[in-house]
């Protein structure tokens, strides 16, 4: 009898799509042409020698032998990874390529430092970031278009976990209120000693759907007031502008101010509630020298501005 070999390559396609849902998304993310990608899993099918896609409307549904073959094929595409990890742990010198995700405020509070770290020490590795909102970067490194993510969580929203992700606690903040200087703010803000007394004012606040947005809604709601929400975007240094203008007060956790002295007047919450950051990998590539790198000086990073804290 004739055996067939599977091909590495196409049963990595077969997973994509299994990630991804779309031939089109799965020709986006591997640089290819969708006509390219739906002919080498016809390939594979053929190899398979079973039915491995069946059209469900517009898009294409896995059958259980493909569900089969994509746990085998994260499996070979893990082994893979570890044997690049040890041909480069061989080496007497760090090299190689880590792609990182990060979410603004560790972009501009961690990440230089570590860079300048990493560059110190092992000036042989090249580090590739994108900015990066924590959800859509852990199910992307999971997916393997990062290497390492920089992530956080709220407290009472857990991030998504997923199966063969390493985290590791990198540090944590402070949440605290965040008012107007005395000097640039109208009576009513200046009279404001406590979250309650901030229930008529203006606020900012990241977009409807993430995870701070759920927390800073259930903190005003648990103080008795639906928040009045004028002012909506992701980037929290348009919420430091805002407050420190007198046009709004916001929560803001305490790494947003590495690197400058706030004006804003910060007050303390109930509870103190603190977010967690954290880093997270394929287990299969954390022996490797350079992803073990970037996660070091990112860690020794975290420790010496939490002591300035």
């Amino acid at each position: 009898m004739e055996r067939r070999m599977l091909d590495v390559h196409r049963l990595s396609l077969l997973r994509e799509l299994s990630i991804r849902g779309t031939i089109s998304e799965v020709a986006a993310a591997m640089s290819y042409s969708p006509s390219s990608v739906s002919q080498q899993l016809s390939i594979l099918e053929r190899e398979a020698g079973v039915v491995l896609l069946r059209k469900s409307g517009r898009r294409l549904q896995l059958t259980p032998q493909a569900v089969l073959l994509v746990d085998h094929a994260t499996e070979l595409l893990d082994c893979l990874e570890r044997a690049e990890a040890a041909l480069a742990a061989s080496s007497v010198t760090v090299t190689g390529t880590v792609r990182l995700a990060v979410f603004q405020t560790a972009a501009l509070a961690l990440i230089p430092q570590a860079l300048q770290l990493l560059r110190e020490r092992h000036a042989n590795v090249r580090i590739e970031m994108v900015q990066h909102e924590p959800e859509t970067a852990l199910h992307e490194t999971w997916a393997r278009d990062f290497d390492l993510v920089v992530a956080e969580q709220y407290p009472g929203h857990a991030a998504p976990h997923y199966a063969g992700l390493d985290r590791q606690l990198l540090t944590g903040d402070a949440i605290r209120l965040a008012l107007p200087p005395v000097d640039s703010a109208a009576a009513d803000f200046g009279a404001v000693r406590g979250l309650d007394a901030a229930s008529e004012l203006p606020w900012v606040m990241e977009p409807s759907g993430s995870a701070s947005r759920h927390w800073a809604e259930q903190a005003c709601r648990q103080a008795g007031f639906e928040p009045d929400v004028r002012f909506e975007t992701a980037d929290l240094q348009a919420h430091v502008r805002l407050v420190e203008s007198g046009n709004a007060v916001a929560f803001l956790p305490d790494l947003v101010w590495v690197g400058r002295e706030p004006r804003a007047r910060l007050l303390g919450l109930e509870g103190d509630p603190r977010r967690t950051i954290f880093t997270a990998i394929r287990a299969s590539s954390a022996r490797h020298p350079a992803v073990r790198a970037i996660r070091n000086a990112l860690e020794e990073t975290a420790r010496d501005l939490a002591s300035l804290w």
